[in-house]
């Protein structure tokens, strides 16, 4: 491991549990913990899953340590070499990067993108981007405000710079059968867009990434183009950030796949390894499960600290819903931003239902030095006493002070913190909350895999446009 771990502490919320509550899981969770990794054992063997288990898509587990194998025995002809090959190829080919899928087609990027790239990354110049795209998501709704809008940006881009790389967009267009609704039809008007605009340069500029059978790849093979990844099978859409769906885009982004995998695989080796009481994964859902059988804390709440972390939040979101919302049974998960949303939902936090359990993500240190609280000759705001105070320490302050006020009132809170925002420490959360989140399904006898609840919006919704 090149970076630690992350932390996690559930603090004074432990208070409210009897002392043998947690111990007493020990047994349980450790039983769930064989499963989970036993469940990998049999989906790579390729005996008949039983019926109870279908699907199992427990490929996730152990993908990085794979990927990272796969880089080191082929090298250059490695899965990682040619994602990161393709990624230059598209970052050196155009200066905005249309991501489109819906899900877990483009959640974990967003996730990604929004925690290790600046805020203002689009309206930087491609100097100051270290020449690398301009980043967009599409495909994930079918607002039609919305996508023309960035269609006409697009195509105003390649009017104004016809002939250089400032003018140009690519795509990357993500689904596994080709058929949701949403992204398919996105991917008619931006391919559209691209072949208008750049003729027949279109099959350079457009990767798929799909099934090995489907819609989009029968498309793919249709177009010629030169770069079609494909999505494993045994990996279902919202377990796929770290297979080629979130790498791809990621190391067309510049971020560094390599750790990315690393971090995965770091948490993968410690769920393996280490003992039940310092074990991350499974004291997490000890806490969860605890709180929400014994006291009803139904609602879970991530609390991202900072702006950064909203969208991995809301991939978590997704995570949680479709793989333990089932049999009328599953928590509801919820994210907030703060110290944003302790002017909004903080309300109802503290005074309200009895029914969450706050978990608050840590974003560890900054990326950028800290502001600090600037002197002024106008002191009316009577800020001077804050002046040279850093803007991290007063984050610091509202963690430590919000924490407090709920405990005051006997609302659990607790903290899962990153050591940095790094790719290495990304890597590490998604696969925490991944193999949590299968984990709990196991200890309470919920499938984790599979999401049969979706298929009937997108089934009514074909019908109803007369579609086949």
């Amino acid at each position: 491991m090149f970076e630690p771990l992350l932390s996690y502490d559930p603090g004074a919320a432990l208070k409210l549990l009897p002392p043998e509550r947690i111990p007493a899981l020990k047994n349980a969770l450790n039983a769930a913990r064989d499963e989970t990794l036993n469940d990998v054992e049999h989906w790579q063997s390729g005996l008949p899953v039983p019926r109870e288990k279908q699907p199992l898509d427990a490929g996730f587990i152990q993908w990085p340590e794979e990927l990272l194998a796969d880089l080191e025995r082929s090298g250059s002809a490695s899965l990682v070499a040619r994602l990161e090959s393709c990624g230059r190829r598209l970052a050196d080919s155009a200066d905005s990067l249309v991501v489109l899928g819906i899900g877990g087609s483009y959640m974990g990027m967003r996730a990604m993108f929004e925690a290790l790239r600046s805020p203002v990354w689009n309206e930087q110049s491609r100097a100051t981007r270290g020449e690398l795209p301009r980043l967009y998501f599409d495909g994930w709704n079918v607002d039609s405000d919305q996508q023309r809008a960035l269609l006409s940006l697009l195509d105003e881009r390649a009017a104004t710079f016809p002939n250089s790389v400032h003018g140009r967009t690519a795509v990357i267009v993500i689904s596994k059968s080709g058929g949701t609704l949403e992204t398919a039809v996105a991917y008619r008007n931006f391919r559209d867009l691209l072949e208008r605009r750049f003729g027949t340069d279109v099959v350079n500029l457009i990767v798929p990434v799909t099934g090995e059978s489907g819609r989009l790849r029968n498309l793919a093979k249709a177009s010629g183009f030169p770069d079609v990844f494909s999505i494993p099978d045994g990996i279902g859409g919202r377990f796929s950030v770290l297979t080629s769906v979130g790498l791809l885009p990621a190391a067309a982004a510049g971020l560094n796949i390599r750790a990315l995998l690393q971090g995965a695989a770091d948490m993968t080796q410690h769920f393996r390894t280490a003992p039940f009481e310092s074990n991350l994964v499974l004291q997490f859902v000890a806490v969860c499960h605890a709180f929400e059988v014994d006291l009803g804390l139904t609602c879970r709440i991530l609390s991202t600290w900072g702006s950064k972390l909203e969208a991995v939040g809301l991939w978590y979101d997704q995570l949680l819903s479709e793989s333990l919302g089932k049999h009328e049974r599953g928590a509801t998960p919820l994210t907030v931003v703060n110290t944003r949303d302790l002017h909004s939902r903080g309300q109802q936090h503290q005074a309200g239902r009895r029914d969450k359990l706050i978990t608050n993500l840590l974003p560890g240190k900054p990326q950028l030095p800290s502001l600090t609280v600037p002197s002024h000759a106008l002191d009316q705001d009577l800020l001077n006493q804050l002046a040279g105070t850093p803007l991290t320490r007063i984050l610091q302050a509202a963690v430590a002070g919000t924490n407090q006020a709920y405990a005051d009132d006997r609302r659990p809170t607790a903290d899962l913190a990153l050591p940095a925002l790094t790719e290495h420490a990304i890597g590490q959360l998604f696969q925490m909350l991944m193999l949590a989140t299968v984990v709990e399904g196991r200890l309470v006898g919920t499938n984790p895999y599979g999401q049969p609840g979706v298929e009937a919006y997108k089934q009514n919704t074909q019908a109803n446009l007369g579609l086949k």
